[in-house]
């Protein structure tokens, strides 16, 4: 059983509000006519737990969930190719939440990284 619950009923997003991304998926989320609760991972520690739970459910390796082209990224940790183990990975993230690629929705048992508002649009026709 995973930490993170799932409800057809509400829409659950992690995102960061400092990010531009962020602040765009936010109003979509919403308008939703599902009861939402939001996650701002720049405010809300998520424990390496939970982002090992959405990562296996996103079907993806933790290192997988990092833009390593972000600029505090790349500032911190250089831009060669790094070689971490998944703790490492989950320990970068809690210090910088910044450097998560998308705003991650759970609705019920689906998990989707939204890389655009029109992402996330798709997916709330489709209810």
């Amino acid at each position: 059983m995973g930490m993170i619950s799932k409800d057809n009923r509400q829409i659950k997003l992690y995102y960061n509000s400092e990010t531009s991304i962020g602040r765009q998926i936010l109003p979509f989320v919403e308008a939703s006519e599902k009861k939402v609760l939001t996650i701002d991972i720049s405010t809300t520690k998520v424990t390496g737990t939970q982002w090992l739970e959405i990562a296996d459910h996103l079907k993806m390796s933790i290192s997988e969930l990092v833009n390593v082209n972000h600029p505090d990224f790349v500032k911190n940790y250089g831009n060669k190719a790094m070689n971490l183990n998944e703790h490492d990975w989950l320990k970068l993230i809690e210090t910088h939440p910044i450097i998560i690629n998308y705003p991650i929705v759970i609705h019920g048992n689906n998990f989707m990284q939204i890389k655009s508002p029109s992402d996330l649009a798709k997916y709330l026709d489709k209810e």
